[in-house]
């Protein structure tokens, strides 16, 4: 069985999971759905239907559950956060006064 961590799209912390992640999983902080298009692998807001896989059915509303048989748990976090954070910073910055 693969065993893992995922890092949840909501609330951006760490699930611990074995063996494949159900349609109806939750997560356990924030009880958000888990099998998602933004807990994929193949996530990517930047490409045509925001999915790298080419085959996989067109979804609609990534953050909820969904039947997606490509669905592979992301590894790592989703960047998000950290870019958001790296944008604040560069602003304060630039506006720093002296």
């Amino acid at each position: 069985m693969e065993a893992g961590k995922l890092i949840c799209f909501s609330c951006n912390k760490e699930i611990p999971y074995t063996g494949v992640i159900g349609r109806r999983d939750e997560c356990p902080h924030c009880r958000a759905d888990v099998h998602v298009c933004k807990n994929c692998e193949f996530y990517d807001p930047k490409v045509y239907n925001e999915c790298r896989e080419t085959q996989a059915d067109v979804v609609r509303e990534k953050d909820r559950a969904n039947f997606c048989d490509y669905f592979t748990p992301r590894k790592g976090g989703s960047g998000q956060v950290d870019k958001a954070a790296a944008l604040r910073a560069a602003a304060e910055a630039l506006f720093k006064k002296s």
